[in-house]
């Protein structure tokens, strides 16, 4: 049958079963979101207040449902606002499809009004990207797309249209698309390799990433460290993946991971690495990484091998399918006594933070108190961020979403309106400092006006928290460009956004505003005042290793020596 261009993206994603689009219109996209209008009992636009809260949006529906997630925008300005939403997804590998729509074919390159090479700007953060010039191509290169976006290390992926190709006719045909699994086959030699070291191992640690959520291995995950007998750290990332509440977890590695999983990793005679790259956070000063083991690496991508960190091994394919195959290959292992050393370790090396007053630690706890560790909770980018990946004890995987690779301010609330829109049974909260909040607070309203009853929880110092951390350790007091004393009203900006508006001072006030919050069913800002000079611990500094982890206790004794 003949369609146009625009058609042919609505049913394109009908094939590829998209439910939800995030997006905001203008005029070169103007026939796409025509024909969107005709299929709203089949596909629900959300028209964000800015399109990089369109582009957070899909990300977080994505992180949280395992699909993928689509945004749209129009041409020039549109499709720029795109940018740092699709970087954030790339950074993360995130499956995302962002359709944009330019001027027409005949107007390209011509500097035409709200023209932009939105496909050569965004060259370097998509997996790959198209622009379409006959409306013949359109269809596989939509199809082409999703499958590039979920296939082996997923990513996003950008299509520009111009418009006259969105308007133009050609033969469609309606194609059942059957999502194939991950390729089963890996490399025997480094399996038998992997076997090898694992079975000789004496003091294995074992460090999971991000991969392993995108791949779906948590049960596989579970019954590997089980079998390993062996700790458990993660990345940011790899929340989720292995259960927080499980004895052998030890906590987040890295600049504020745990003193326990810092000391360990820094111990073992082997380090089993699942599904993450050696972010420079995580490793701290790399040549000095891990420097008593060998390294062992499961990955999808073989690019990651030997890129940030020297390994011994790599077994390079689906993660899911990696531990598959050696669960059911390895025999039982058991290391009683460096278990029991590093359960000591976390004995004596508890995350502690002042218990009287509210905190960002406490409140939290409180969250995690009030949801029995079942919310799905969004963050920004700062010590909240690592607030919530510290004290919250995530037991699954996708229910903790942040921006690892780019650390995006501004991307939590725009995620959290994607994670409520693809799981709308879950009590979803975004956790933000009030710089963060600052920077896409506009998307309430967007959360008001399509009814997504999220929770959007507001650390408030009045500074810019983890830059005046820095500034306070390592540049003498210095607090340049960091304090924000103005008289802005979170209460009344999200009242007048027709959101409600709660503030809390004290413990028994979040106490109540939280659970009042979860009963009403609506968009919800609980502004909570905490201490400008509250901090991250324990921390690392810039550069060195990881095993040189350090506290307010050992800050106030260094002091005092």
């Amino acid at each position: 049958m003949q369609l146009t261009g625009s058609e042919i993206v609505i049913e394109c994603l009908k094939e590829q079963g998209v439910d939800t689009v995030f997006g905001y219109p203008g005029g070169a996209i103007l026939n796409v979101y025509d024909e969107l209008y005709k299929h709203s009992d089949e596909i629900t636009h959300i028209l964000t207040s800015h399109e990089q809260g369109a582009a957070h949006a899909a990300d977080g529906y994505a992180r949280a449902t395992g699909r993928v997630g689509v945004c749209f925008a129009t041409s020039g300005p549109g499709a720029t606002n795109l940018v740092t939403g699709i970087a954030t997804a790339y950074m993360d590998s995130i499956p995302v499809v962002a359709i944009t729509c330019n001027v027409g074919v005949a107007l390209l390159g011509k500097d035409s009004f709200q023209e932009i090479d939105i496909a050569g700007i965004t060259i370097p953060i998509t997996k790959h990207n198209f622009i379409v010039k006959d409306v013949k191509d359109l269809a596989k290169t939509i199809r082409r797309a999703f499958s590039i976006a979920r296939k082996g290390r997923p990513g996003p992926v950008l299509i520009d249209i111009p418009k006259d190709v969105t308007a133009n006719k050609t033969e469609y045909k309606r194609e059942d698309i059957v999502i194939p699994g991950p390729v089963k086959e890996i490399c025997e030699e480094s399996a038998a390799c992997a076997l090898k070291m694992i079975e000789k191992a004496k003091k294995p640690y074992i460090f999971v990433g991000g991969g392993a959520v995108l791949a779906d291995a948590s049960e596989e995950l579970y019954t590997f460290v089980k079998k390993v007998d062996a700790p458990v750290a993660d990345s940011l990332m790899g929340k989720g993946a292995f259960p927080g509440t499980d004895p052998l977890y030890t906590g987040m590695l890295g600049m504020h991971g745990t003193k326990t999983s810092n000391y360990g990793v820094s111990e073992c005679d082997l380090l089993i690495v699942i599904g993450a790259r050696f972010s420079d956070r995580v490793t701290g000063n790399a040549k000095k990484f891990a420097k008593n083991a060998k390294i062992l690496q499961f990955d999808v991508d073989a690019a990651e091998m030997d890129k940030n960190v020297l390994i011994t091994e790599g077994v390079v394919g689906d993660i899911k399918v990696i531990l598959g195959i050696l669960n059911e290959r390895l025999s039982q292992q058991s290391h009683p006594e460096w278990v029991e050393k590093i359960m000591d370790y976390k004995k004596h090396y508890p995350l502690e933070f002042h218990p009287e007053v509210l905190s960002g630690p406490y409140i939290v706890e409180e969250i995690y108190r009030q949801t029995d560790g079942d919310a799905v909770i969004t963050t920004e980018v700062g010590q909240h961020q690592m607030w919530a990946a510290q004290y919250y004890k995530y037991t699954k995987p996708r229910t903790f979403l942040t921006s690892g690779g780019l650390g995006t301010m501004g991307y939590g609330l725009g995620a959290s309106l994607g994670a409520k829109t693809g799981r709308p049974e879950k009590t979803v909260v975004n956790i933000a400092g009030d710089g963060c909040f600052r920077m896409n607070m506009n998307e309430i309203a967007t959360a008001v006006r399509h009814h997504i009853p999220i929770i959007q929880v507001v650390v408030n110092n009045h500074v810019l928290g983890m830059v005046r951390q820095w500034q306070n350790l390592f540049y003498g007091q210095r607090y340049s460009a960091t304090v924000l004393n103005d008289a802005v009203d979170f209460v009344k900006l999200a009242e007048a956004m027709g959101a409600v508006g709660i503030r809390a001072e004290t413990q028994e006030e979040f106490q109540n505003a939280f659970r009042e919050a979860r009963a009403l069913g609506r968009p919800v800002v609980i502004d909570c005042q905490i201490d400008c000079d509250d901090k991250v611990w324990p921390m690392v500094a810039p550069g060195a290793p990881i095993n040189e982890v350090f506290d307010e206790k050992d800050l106030q004794e260094k002091k005092n020596s």
